[in-house]
């Protein structure tokens, strides 16, 4: 975490004085007391004892001086780390690559951004230096109870070690509770993403009941845990508040015995019992804070793992190669997901520059996988996916963007306008302004599609386009793909949702595109396909091609029957 904290040395030092300051004089108060009974109460000396007294008050006001600074300062140290964090976290999320995502919950991921970040920031803002200050106070009362009466000081720390050997024995019995509640707390956010994010199917199939057993369960882990954590977290106060009641009946009962024997006066004996305060009153302060170290510590774990990822599709680099007649093709490729299920073996093939190529078979036979592959969304398990003559993994996301355009089978629009999503980072048009979208839209002839929606391209797009019909959804996705004059578009089922008038401008709009683009098309409604250069069949871990669209629809009638 030091690079996070890299512009926080000057506050940190700060904070680190203040507590060092504060701990100090807590250290000295006692002993100014104890001499203050010696020599004043016990003689009666009312003019001394004011001063003493007065030098205590000033005591104790600078400690809370120095209190008010630490506390300030890191409160600030702790929301800037927060701040800091959540963006790391964030930024290597979009790193990593889909697969990483098929792997992992949405709800679960939220909460190491959201709450694991925030256990972080309770730690730094608010018990760091209080663990610091603890620390130093306890390490400064055994000097001063050691020096003031060795022997006493040594059976007074008696109750001390023994606390510190528990310690150590208890220490990864809570480490393992606080991780396995933040871990079903993960879990339960997640239950609560899907459900909430899936209701209106759950309504459509009222199912309320079953998501509502899930998420009960969900809970039911989580309340278990949390309870554990919590045992766990606070076995500590019981445990450090009876050793400090026995190291306190220790030198209460051999103080007096030296103050009998004329060994020990009664203002060092007041002074020695508000020492053992000071050891293990912050050690009990420490039990607590140790709850929230503990739970630092997991939500560190839980961020790190993610932090620590290195994306598994990296930039590779290629040898410049000479122009290819092949806009994209496959060399002995093959992909096999983590789960172990085969989708692709060892499948060549050569697709040109400005045909048409379909992509036709059976639900799950692994076109939309194929596609995923072509536009570098998935690696390869085996064999290499040249574009224009070389490895797609060569190109940096920016220019791999640029040459594929891809039309997702269910496209995502971000809240905001209809504008906003049709040239969301494009490098094409990222100096336009607004006034000049309009423009942009009529010399790609898509004007008339747009002037489909309310306000145009200022229609607002609320939260998950619920607003928006499915159909308008892919039209939208359509023009943002088109836009970018891309090298290859790819379109998964991209006219499903769409009406047959506006199914045939889009057609007139793909044949406005640059002559060299090759466009891939993937879909069920083989009417769609009827126009394409060439027919490819994917089904069994192979692409074949499939001749005319009638063998198209007989090799997919013969996979149904024998499938």
């Amino acid at each position: 975490m030091l690079p996070l904290l890299k512009y926080e040395k000057r506050r940190l030092v700060l904070a680190f004085s203040a507590i060092i300051i504060n701990s100090g004089l807590t250290l000295w108060a006692p002993l100014l007391i104890g001499i203050a009974i010696n020599k004043y109460i016990e003689t009666k000396q009312v003019h001394g004892l004011l001063v003493y007294s007065g030098l205590i008050l000033l005591v104790y006001f600078v400690a809370f001086i120095m209190t008010y600074i630490q506390t300030k300062t890191m409160g600030g140290v702790g929301q800037r780390l927060l701040f800091s964090l959540r963006n790391t976290v964030f930024e290597k999320l979009q790193q990593l690559p889909i697969a990483f995502f098929n792997q992992n919950k949405a709800g679960d991921l939220i909460s190491r951004i959201n709450n694991d970040t925030d256990n972080l920031n309770q730690f730094f803002s608010q018990s760091l230096m209080q663990f610091i200050g603890s620390i130093f106070v306890i390490v400064g009362a055994i000097v001063f109870i050691l020096s003031i009466n060795l022997k006493l000081g040594l059976l007074a720390l008696i109750p001390l070690a023994v606390v510190l050997i528990i310690t150590q024995v208890l220490n990864p019995w809570v480490k393992k509770e606080n991780r396995l509640s933040l871990k079903e707390f993960g879990g339960m956010s997640a239950e609560i993403q899907e459900s909430l994010g899936n209701f209106k199917a759950i309504v459509a199939f009222n199912r309320r009941d079953y998501f509502r057993e899930r998420f009960e369960e969900a809970n039911h882990k989580n309340f278990i845990t949390s309870v554990r954590a919590g045992i766990a977290n606070n076995v500590f106060v019981a445990i450090y508040t009876i050793a400090s009641s026995i190291a306190q009946l220790i030198v209460l009962v051999y103080g007096i015995h030296l103050i009998l024997i004329g060994n020990f006066t009664l203002g060092f004996l007041v002074s020695y019992l508000t020492y053992i305060s000071r050891l293990y009153d912050p050690l009990r302060q420490m039990a607590s804070l140790w709850s929230t170290f503990q739970t630092a510590m997991a939500s560190w774990g839980r961020i790190s793992a993610i932090t620590s990822l290195a994306s598994d599709m990296p930039i590779v680099s290629a040898e410049v190669t000479v122009d290819s007649p092949a806009r994209l093709s496959f060399q002995n490729v093959g992909f096999t997901y983590v789960e172990g299920k085969h989708v692709l073996n060892e499948v060549s093939l050569s697709l040109e520059k400005g045909k048409t190529y379909a992509l036709v078979g059976p639900t799950g036979g692994g076109k939309t996988t194929t596609a995923f592959l072509m536009a570098r969304l998935y690696d390869p398990s085996a064999g290499t996916v040249l574009l224009d003559g070389t490895d797609i993994r060569s190109f940096d996301d920016t220019t791999r963007a640029q040459k594929i355009g891809f039309i997702l089978q269910e496209p995502f629009l971000f809240s905001g306008t209809i504008g906003e999503n049709i040239f969301y980072g494009n490098p094409l048009y990222k100096e336009y302004k607004k006034e000049q979208w309009n423009d942009v839209l009529e010399q790609a002839g898509l004007a008339s599609l747009v002037s489909q929606f309310e306000n145009g391209l200022d229609t607002e797009v609320k939260q998950n386009a619920e607003s928006i019909s499915l159909g308008q959804r892919q039209l939208i996705a359509f023009i943002r793909a088109v836009l970018r004059k891309p090298d290859v578009i790819i379109l998964d089922e991209a006219t499903a949702n769409i009406d047959t008038v506006t199914e045939r401008l889009l057609e007139e709009v793909i044949e406005k595109l640059p002559q060299d683009t090759t466009k891939i098309i993937i879909a069920h409604r083989l009417n769609t396909i009827q126009n394409a250069d060439e027919i490819f069949f994917v089904n069994g871990g192979a692409i074949q091609a499939a001749g005319s669209l009638e063998d198209a629809v007989e090799m997919l009638l013969h996979a149904k029957r024998t499938s």
